[in-house]
């Protein structure tokens, strides 16, 4: 698939990268570090990344805003998005030609080029990867790409502490780093935090539920974000921090937003994905999200929850 993807890339003159709606580090510097790849080893080729932009990631990249007229005849990327449903920006399917580049599970299995790798540790190692297998043939990375893709590589593997990370994803940052980027301001805007969104981490530590299986529980509802002053994209800055607690097997956020209820899921060994699944969600086996839309719904994911942390 590597060898299809570098092949379209070399023939088409105009390449759109798309990646998943509320974008994460990865989803960024997959997207980014590619079209910043792309554009250094083809300088005459028009390439773009679009989607709507968050605030909070600013750092990485500012995104392009172009015509609907673009996509004519142009081949679109998109990665790190599992479904259609949460590709950002609906005209990623106006191009000629449409690859998906993924590492979560391969269910939704659009496109008409596809490379999906679950045992990659993040989207950007998977870009890397592509750089690897394509420098004989041309494809060249500059400080930018390699700031971009070590960001997101961080970022999905929660700074190479999760399960996800292997010797390969350890020897590809190791080459990363190499390149000339400042890695202490990258963690400094990566994981630095406003003091309103660490007041509200108090709160998470004060008021997690955990049962005798190590199953454990956070709500926040709108009142909650209110009284802190946060919106639900920085509370979701905090669904990691319980992975530090005795005895905690798998964990879930609720977090109130306008329309939805965000139902952030956790693990440090069961398979939570499947639950994900059952709420209009999905994601890795141990990292997973889904929607519920009353709180009468909220019973419900706990309680198949607790059922998978007293099986494990």
């Amino acid at each position: 698939m590597k060898s299809e993807i570098l092949s379209l890339i070399q023939q088409y003159e105009t390449i759109i990268v798309h990646r998943h709606v509320r974008p994460d580090p990865d989803a960024y510097g997959s997207q980014g570090g590619l079209v910043e790849m792309i554009k250094y080893s083809y300088p005459d080729k028009k390439v773009y990344a679009v989607g709507e932009e968050e605030p909070s990631l600013y750092f990485l990249k500012r995104l392009d805003v172009i015509d609907d007229s673009v996509y004519e005849g142009a081949l679109v990327i998109v990665c790190d998005t599992a479904n259609q449903e949460r590709i950002c920006d609906s005209r990623y399917a106006k191009g000629e030609k449409l690859v998906k580049i993924d590492h979560h599970p391969n269910e939704d299995q659009y496109g008409d080029v596809l490379w999906v790798d679950t045992a990659a540790s993040s989207c950007s190692e998977m870009i890397y990867e592509l750089y690897e297998s394509g420098k004989e043939s041309g494809l060249k990375l500059n400080d930018e790409a390699a700031r971009l893709l070590f960001a997101g590589m961080v970022g999905d593997t929660g700074r190479f502490l999760y399960p996800s990370t292997t010797q390969r994803t350890l020897a590809v940052a190791g080459e990363l780093i190499t390149y000339d980027f400042n890695r202490n301001e990258l963690f400094n805007n990566m994981y630095e935090m406003d003091p309103k969104v660490l007041k509200l981490q108090g709160y998470v530590y004060q008021n997690f539920e955990m049962d005798e299986n190590g199953c454990a529980v956070v709500t926040m509802t709108k009142e909650v974000l209110q009284e802190f002053n946060v919106v639900p994209s920085e509370a979701s800055l905090l669904v990691s921090t319980l992975g530090d607690v005795k005895g905690i097997k798998a964990w879930v956020f609720f977090i109130e937003e306008a329309d939805q209820i965000r139902v952030r899921l956790r693990s440090k060994g069961p398979i939570i994905n499947t639950i994900a699944k059952n709420y209009n969600g999905g994601g890795h086996p141990m990292a997973a999200g889904a929607s519920i839309f009353s709180w009468d719904e909220k019973a419900l994911v706990v309680k198949e929850l607790q059922q998978v942390c007293a099986q494990s």
